[in-house]
């Protein structure tokens, strides 16, 4: 139960006054962390600014700089209407000391204007000046006030994201109206931390962020900010910390078998492991041969040979008498591993079997026998693995590829199908460090950094979009020499349609230049289509796949050599370089040509620049996470999974180490979390959402 003492911060927002239902719908638009459900008070408290507008800067009317904010204390002295039905705007004049300034409002109601702005009256007014032929003037004034409520204008004032049919005004009437509900909570940061880092009490925190008393609010150093980001992160990594303990305490299972599995795999394998692969089979065997459960994360660049040290740690398993089970993130990839590891697992004589949400009845029911009279070691799939009727003889560990669209739930969904289940997690997007915290901080991380050998680096270019021409042209010449193109062309939500229509226009026009080569795959097809598509690739019927982004993750072809990503300007950069990995993965040198429209934003050349100096997918996704933040990176706006409303893993990413170590120490001096800082830190979790985490105390 959520500690009554947050029930107020709870209250949905319509409870304020001034917010109907229209607005809150509006609102849960815009703040993040509501979800389906209607904005509480506490989302709306933990949308942040994106800066300030300082209207300290008093200099009088003739002093006033060009395009600068200022208030200005004036007289007014006239009011001039523009004649009936002229598109002339009203004009307010007004004086102080230094000179005169015109007030310029367009489309005003007159009597509105007489009231608030009355001949003979003094008022603060506060906006950006102009200056035109020598005279200033203030195009609709941000503030305008009697002298005598000169309390009343914010001299520091924050602003915010808004969307569409919500005024920055009815923010921050709504916000002021929600900092008063704030109750005063028991602290939960140690005193001499606090201290150190000159923190102000939560409450306080709000207040310095939602009311500033000067600029720094906007400063990523501002005390109060870091504050607020530092209880997220604590948050999370005490949570993460949990889950993981949760975990280990349901015993795992010692395997030391003697390897004769693994060596009759890598006999079979054309080609030796490298040192990372090598150094990675050792820990997870390490991992494997303790009596706690295992819980990695096995992150690789594109191409660096995850599935072989994942099939080596199957073979640890398998081989001390349990099963194993592979989960993908889609068909088209969990069907693609079981191609390529079956081979293998004949060899060594491990019975793999594929389970997807397409197969028939009676192919479902076979494979359901088969693991549980424990006849199939290995099952490959997607997340159907987990659903209710799968159940395994004794599964004993679980490969789980591109994690980041499996969230915690998932992990322990299918880590319950068996006793002290194992689970290795793979990831082909390099993460960096700060993210790895974040959202696998309840992991030990192993990392692929080489390329197994013979492959060639990708060679990257830049072609501007009127060059398209030239393009197709050194296709028509790669394709007769034998090569195998991917050509991607961009999807972006908001108009699937428009760019289903736009993949369907590619193709047929390359179809017309280049003839019957050209194949075409897209996230609307049915699987079979896929399939079909896919195959004609594979095979070299077709020597051209037009596809949307659904190539992205984990298609192997291992002869085609050129990519060609349209609109390149429009994805991020780890996608980017996700993509560029689909070729280069054989023998021959392979060419990825990123075609933009111009003009670019300093942002998008950037990226393409980043692109065109390396192939260190770990250099590009810290470069990713200046860029763009973590939401995107991890594809946490889309997939649901807990992106930070406060804090910024690009500023603040110092305070996440800081709060791992921390949620360590937490817990090893409070297990249970029943002293006083630890009921102070169950609070904590509630407030930010993390209340999986409280549950496994009691469930612990």
């Amino acid at each position: 139960m959520r500690p009554a003492l947050l029930d107020p911060l709870f209250r949905p927002i319509s409870s304020l006054s001034g917010i109907g239902p229209k607005t809150a719908k509006t609102m849960q638009t815009l703040l993040e962390g509501s979800g389906d459900r209607e904005p509480a008070l506490v989302d709306l408290l933990f949308h942040m600014p994106s800066g300030v507008i300082d209207r300290r800067l008093r200099p009088g009317i003739a002093r006033a700089p060009e395009g600068a904010i200022v208030t200005l204390e004036v007289r007014i002295d006239r009011h001039q209407p523009p004649p009936r039905h002229s598109k002339i705007p009203y004009r307010v004049f007004a004086h102080d000391d230094s000179g005169e300034i015109a007030l310029v409002f367009f489309h005003a109601r007159r009597d509105w204007l007489e009231k608030t702005l009355p001949e003979g009256e003094t008022l603060l007014v506060s906006g950006k000046v102009e200056w035109f032929n020598g005279r200033a003037q203030m195009v609709h004034p941000d503030h305008m006030v009697p002298i005598g409520d000169a309390a009343d204008l914010p001299l520091v004032e924050p602003v915010y994201p808004l969307t569409a049919g919500l005024s920055s005004k009815m923010l921050q009437k709504a916000l002021g109206l929600a900092l008063k509900s704030v109750p005063d909570l028991p602290e939960w940061l140690d005193a001499a931390f606090l201290d150190r880092r000159r923190f102000p009490p939560f409450r306080e925190a709000l207040e310095e962020i939602h009311h500033p008393a000067d600029g720094g609010v906007g400063s990523d150093e501002n005390p109060a900010l870091s504050r607020l980001a530092y209880d997220e992160y604590l948050a999370n990594q005490l949570a993460l910390a949990l889950v993981r303990r949760s975990l280990k305490t349901v015993g795992g299972i010692s395997r030391r078998p003697d390897g004769h599995l693994k060596r009759k795999v890598l006999a079979a394998l054309p080609y030796s492991l490298t040192d990372g692969q090598r150094q990675a089979v050792a820990e997870i065997e390490s991992d494997l041969a303790e009596p706690t459960r295992m819980l990695r994360l096995l992150q690789g660049d594109v191409g660096a040979g995850k599935t072989i040290v994942a099939l080596l740690a199957i073979c640890t398993v398998v081989e001390s008498g349990a099963q194993a089970a592979m989960m993908a993130p889609t068909e088209i990839l969990a069907r693609q591993h079981f191609a390529s590891i079956a081979p293998l697992c004949e060899a060594a004589g491990i019975r793999a079997a594929v389970l997807t949400g397409r197969d028939g009845a009676k192919h479902r029911r076979e494979v359901r026998e088969g693991l549980e009279s424990g006849e199939i070691d290995l099952l490959v799939g997607t997340h159907a693995l987990f659903q209710g009727d799968v159940a395994f003889k004794d599964l004993g560990l679980a490969v789980i590829d591109e994690q980041h669209r499996f969230g915690v739930h998932q992990r322990l969904a299918l880590s319950a199908k068996g006793r002290g289940v194992d689970v290795l997690v793979m990831t082909a997007t390099p993460i960096p460090r700060t993210l790895v915290l974040t959202y696998f901080g309840d992991m030990e991380v192993s990392k692929l950094t080489e390329k197994p050998a013979g492959r060639q680096p990708i060679k990257t270019v830049t072609v501007a979009l009127d060059r398209i021409g030239e393009v197709v042209e050194r296709m028509r010449a790669a394709i007769a020499e034998g090569q195998k193109i991917y050509w991607v062309c961009p999807l972006v939500e908001e108009s699937e349609k428009s760019d289903l229509a736009a993949a369907e226009q590619r193709y047929e026009d390359l179809a017309r230049a280049l003839g019957p080569v050209v194949a075409l795959v897209h996230g609307r097809q049915d699987a079979a289509e896929k399939e079909a598509a896919m195959s004609a690739f594979k095979d070299g019927q077709a020597r051209v796949l037009v596809a949307t982004t659904v190539i992205e993750v984990g298609v192997d072809v291992p002869d085609a050599t050129i990519i060609v990503i349209e609109h390149a300007e429009r994805f991020g950069l780890s996608q980017l370089h996700q993509l560029r990995g689909r070729v280069g993965r054989g023998s021959k040198a392979s060419t990825c040509v990123l075609l933009f429209k111009g003009p670019l934003g300093e942002t998008a050349t950037a990226r393409l620049q980043i692109m065109r100096e390396t192939n260190d997918g770990f250099r590009i996704a810290e470069e990713d996470l200046r860029l763009r933040g973590e939401g995107e990176i991890l594809g946490t706006r889309q997939s649901g999974m807990p992106g930070f409303r406060i804090a910024r893993a690009e500023t603040h990413a110092d305070l996440m180490e800081v709060a791992r170590d921390d949620a360590k120490l937490i817990l090893e001096k409070d297990p249970e979390l029943k002293g006083e800082r630890g009921q102070a830190l169950r609070v904590l979790l509630y407030l930010f959402s993390r209340d999986e985490a409280v549950r496994l105390l009691r469930a612990g």
